[in-house]
């Protein structure tokens, strides 16, 4: 037998058993309808070529794994990061249960989302009374202290009004009229989950702040504000709090899901944990300044911040990599009048230190890299700085202002001469780049794990390693809780790149009397 109760195989071992193997090649013969195999090696073939490609990128009709998610997944997360609010999105259960199974296999916790679970009936009349129930049962079930409003393609198609909905849902006695529902229309047929978020973060900021600036004044709070953007990377948030705590500044982490989704095992269910509090949304427009980390994913935030918080939203670029989280804690400085501790200054002497024991397994390696607009720039920047060649550069959501931007930073480096940004381009069109113009390595999310299987394909030498560093990673553990921001996120991304180059070399070189004369044991 296949599976005994003594011995129970997982799927790989299984499956390559004989009877299976046999069960899967007549399934193929009689159902499949599947070429013949000598087609299927041609086709492949060609869409590794220089023509492929050119066809490839005249494609207008057709995205093919866009390397992002849509507005509701963004918004969900920007709720998460509130002290016990419930994100709710208004729309179909099908929907609701893509992103919290989105989540679940990034961060491996369960995500606390709630739909009201729109369906035929409500396309044809509205979703009014959805909201009216859902608005109710979400509250007296989940006993949340606020629940953050969100859409789905289904209400926004139909012309849902949510000011209205959840003002009506107010009247009509469903929930109390000062119980808190901020809420932001996050179409998923535009924009991308950093727009989402981003649209969501408004809306908090308009239901805290926007009919109560009366005795607001900038600065009175002593405080700064930090807002992170869609951010994945836990650790990102901890070393946030880390730095300004060592700093000695006052500040408010404006979004911090920490808690909520690294909560511990424990016998305990917390469908809150940690989050910034409300109060501390509703104190927001008192502060010095806010700090954009993720400037380009966040216009909405920023014209808030101006227009009606008047504060200055000082530019600052993503605090990834040694001289833009130099700029960062020195702009910090500057805002809050507070000397950057020795502690710091140490830290990132910690960093040039390990710059100058790898950079020379670094030099001259090429990178291809994807991902959302501020990590893809922070990333490329980290390239740079480390004497690495980023190679193409690709973030599908991004704007020609981001992409000006981007060739401006890499044709002031030696290093990024021979670099190319791609703005609206998916992984399939990064996919013919790989075989055309082959970088050393990919840097992005796990889908690039298929890019790095179909050019092994074609050949060993053909193959392009995929570095793990962005989102989702669905196929490895536990990197959700490394940090990318600040010295230490350096020197994890540093760590990384460095390891994956000497893991590369070692499986090139590990051939006995042949190519083992590099197989060494200290690098």
């Amino acid at each position: 037998m296949s599976q005994t109760v003594d011995k129970i195989k997982p799927s790989y071992p299984l499956f390559r058993q004989e009877e299976y193997k046999a069960n899967m090649a007549a399934k193929q013969d009689t159902v499949e309808e599947r070429p013949e195999q000598a087609k299927l090696e041609e086709v492949f073939e060609w869409t590794t070529t220089k023509e492929y490609q050119e066809i490839n990128f005249a494609r207008e009709a057709l995205t093919i794994n866009p390397a992002k998610a849509c507005q509701p997944l963004g918004a969900v997360l920007c709720a998460l990061g509130f002290e016990k609010t419930l994100p709710y999105v208004h729309g179909s259960q099908g929907c609701v249960a893509y992103f919290r199974t989105y989540f679940n296999r990034h961060f491996k916790e369960p995500i606390a989302c709630v739909s009201d679970s729109m369906t035929e009936d409500a396309a044809v009349f509205g979703g009014q009374k959805n909201m009216f129930d859902g608005l109710e049962n979400a509250k007296a079930l989940y006993k949340p202290e606020c629940i953050a409003v969100s859409t789905t393609c289904m209400a926004e198609v139909i012309g849902d009004d949510l000011n209205a909905f959840i003002g009506n849902a107010k009247k009509e006695g469903h929930i109390p009229a000062e119980f808190p529902t901020p809420f932001a229309h996050t179409p998923s047929f535009v924009g991308s989950h950093t727009t989402g978020w981003d649209n969501m973060f408004e809306g908090m900021q308009r239901y805290f702040t926007l009919n109560h600036m009366e005795g607001k004044e900038v600065g009175s709070n002593g405080k700064i504000n930090l807002v992170p953007g869609f951010e994945t990377y836990l650790g990102n948030y901890r070393v946030l709090h880390r730095m300004m705590q060592e700093m000695g500044v006052g500040y408010s982490l404006l979004c911090d899901p920490t808690e909520v989704l690294d909560t511990p095992s424990d016998g305990e269910y917390r469908m809150y944990d940690g989050g910034t509090p409300l109060a501390e949304m509703q104190d927001a427009p008192n502060a010095i300044d806010t700090l954009l980390l993720q400037p380009w994913q966040l216009p909405k935030t920023k014209k808030f911040v101006e227009m009606t918080w008047h504060q200055p939203a000082t530019a600052i670029n993503i605090p990834m990599g040694l001289e833009w989280t130099d700029d960062f804690l020195m702009k910090v400085a500057e805002l809050t009048g507070k000397a950057i501790p020795d502690s710091l200054a140490k830290e990132r002497g910690r960093l040039v230190d390990m710059i100058q024991d790898s950079h020379q397994w670094l030099h001259g390696k090429t990178f291809s890299l994807y991902g959302d607009a501020d990590f893809v720039m922070g990333m490329t920047k980290f390239l740079l700085e480390l004497g690495a060649e980023p190679k193409h550069v690709l973030c599908n959501h991004a704007n020609k202002r981001w992409k000006k931007a981007m060739d401006k930073m890499l044709a002031d480096s030696p290093f990024g001469q021979n670099a190319e940004v791609f703005i609206g381009k998916d992984l399939w069109h990064l996919r013919s780049l790989c075989f055309t113009d082959k970088p050393d390595f990919l840097i992005g999310n796990s889908y690039g794990k298929f890019i790095q299987r179909d050019t092994l394909q074609k050949g060993k030498e053909h193959e392009v390693p995929l570095i793990r560093i962005g989102f989702p990673i669905f196929d490895r553990h536990h990197l959700h809780r490394m940090t990318t921001m600040g010295y230490e996120g350096a020197m994890y991304m540093l760590t990384t790149l460095v390891n994956a180059v000497l893991e590369r070399l070692d499986e090139e070189t590990r051939e006995m009397g042949v190519t083992d004369y590099n197989y060494d044991l200290v690098r």
